[in-house]
């Protein structure tokens, strides 16, 4: 039996991670690499394996990092099933055909201006109709039923609390009358965070595939940052401006448009309009109201008792499709509120809200989650004064800030109780989804906690369990 690390190795992004046994070949998710755009090209389009080998994949979550390059996969050869559970197939078919949507339209953008220097024209990584292909492929698994993605091993998805749909895969293996239990956490979501179930913790495993994206630290409570997020609408309602959100469309969209419902029924804020500029997390909000059964008490009592008997949906909130409609939000005078992706600043309507709103100081950004090395987000989150958007300079004249406790990752508490449930049992943890900087800190606390064999494995590197 062996582990060998494809992605998501020595950084957070791109996971893939390939389980062989009895020789067969299972593939834990198959995400995008997000970083410089020239080394992440080469490095989704080039698996390091031969995808029509792979046997079987399953999908922790449908976050674009880790389902997003099997529309690749598939059309380099993989014609086997993608095991998921069922809010994550319907997530993973809109998310990837959004992302091959958007790869078609760079590309023929990027050929215009080769074309005009006598350049060759180059292909998209994959197509809308690639990810169409793909979507075929999901099959369905309920929480918690145990089945047979390849022989000898016997997989159960359990509840991850990260976003909607998301799992820890739990694989009971066994090769030559050996039997081992490996863990794959996917993402570690936190407990007491709004909408979802809290993540399940391992439970009796002997080998532990772990994130660590935030093992260097631990997040504000949610509680603190519903009252920044309050804050933040607050004080630029009282300055007219307009407080510019760049959001995934997964999860973190969902989760501010339930907290800003709260206090607008609540009375915690002044009823501004608020705004969803985003047709995929509009999809995304329609497959979130049709799955209430991944849904925490909390959410569904608030949805029992709201006047409009939803969590996504009350009279101030507007989600906007067309371009027209997008376009207007930019004429109209503030106070407003708008969610719009991409989630680190790097494509999409963002950032055309971004270029006309980031001078004029009456306005705030406001990031709410990690933002990967390299991009606009990160630039922005870091305080730069003078950032590009479609290649021109911008000085950043807006208040920009960070709110650190709607993260949808574990912290450093937490991930440390989420390894040491299985004290007792446990092997090895290998450390992924993490910058060296976090991955080294919770090492270290893991081991002063008793666990003797942690690893940090390098991109490529295979380990035998």
């Amino acid at each position: 039996m062996k582990i060998s690390f494809h992605g998501a190795a020595q950084t957070v992004t791109g996971s893939r991670h390939l389980i062989s046994v009895n020789g067969r070949n299972l593939l834990l998710d198959c995400g995008l690499y997000q970083g410089r755009r020239k080394e992440t090209y080469q490095r989704n389009l080039n698996f390091p394996f031969e995808p029509s080998r792979v046997d079987a994949v399953i999908l922790s979550h449908a976050h674009i990092d880790h389902c997003g390059n099997l529309p690749n996969m598939v059309r380099q050869g993989y014609s086997g099933p993608i095991y998921c559970t069922r809010a994550t197939a319907q997530l993973t078919d809109i998310m990837t055909r959004d992302s091959g949507h958007i790869q078609e339209a760079d590309v023929e953008f990027l050929n215009k201006r080769r074309a005009r220097r006598g350049k060759a024209p180059v292909e998209p990584l994959y197509t809308m109709e690639d990810a169409q292909r793909a979507a075929k492929q999901l099959l369905h698994q309920d929480y918690t039923k145990p089945f047979e993605p390849v022989p000898g091993a016997v997989a159960k998805l359990v509840e991850a609390g990260h976003i909607l749909g998301s799992a820890g895969i739990v694989l009971d293996l066994e090769e030559h009358d050996r039997k081992v239990r490996l863990m794959f956490s996917g993402d570690i979501g936190r407990p007491l965070l709004p909408i979802l179930r809290d993540p399940e913790l391992p439970n009796e495993v002997d080998y532990l595939i772990m994130e660590c994206t935030y093992g260097d630290r631990s997040h504000d409570p949610p509680g603190k940052a519903y009252e920044e997020l309050q804050a933040v609408v607050t004080r630029t309602v009282e300055r007219g401006g307009k407080v510019i959100i760049p959001a995934f469309a997964v999860g973190r969209t969902q989760t501010l448009v339930y907290y800003l419902h709260q206090m607008i029924e609540r009375g915690d804020i002044p009823r501004i309009p608020i705004f969803v500029d985003s047709p995929l997390a509009i999809n995304v909000t329609d497959i979130f109201r049709a799955h209430p059964e991944c849904f925490d008490e909390e959410a569904l009592a608030f949805m029992e008792t709201d006047p409009h008997g939803s969590a996504f949906g009350f009279d101030l909130l507007t989600y906007t499709r067309s371009v027209q409609e997008s376009k207007a939000i930019n004429e109209m005078e503030g106070p407003i509120v708008i969610i719009s992706a991409s989630g680190m600043a790097e494509v999409g309507r963002i950032l055309h809200h971004l270029r006309n709103n980031i001078d004029d100081s009456r306005n705030t950004i406001l990031i709410t989650s990690w933002m990967a090395p390299n991009t606009l987000g990160r630039r922005l989150s870091e305080g730069q004064k003078r950032v590009k958007i479609f290649g021109e300079k911008h000085r950043v004249q807006a208040e920009v800030t960070n709110i650190n406790g709607l993260s949808a990752h574990g912290g450093q508490e937490f991930l440390i109780k989420y390894a040491l449930a299985s004290q007792n049992r446990l092997r090895h943890v290998f450390l992924v989804h993490g910058e060296p900087g976090p991955a080294q800190v919770l090492r270290k606390k893991l081991s002063d906690a008793g666990l003797a064999q942690i690893h940090y494995p390098k991109l490529g590197e295979q380990v035998e369990i």
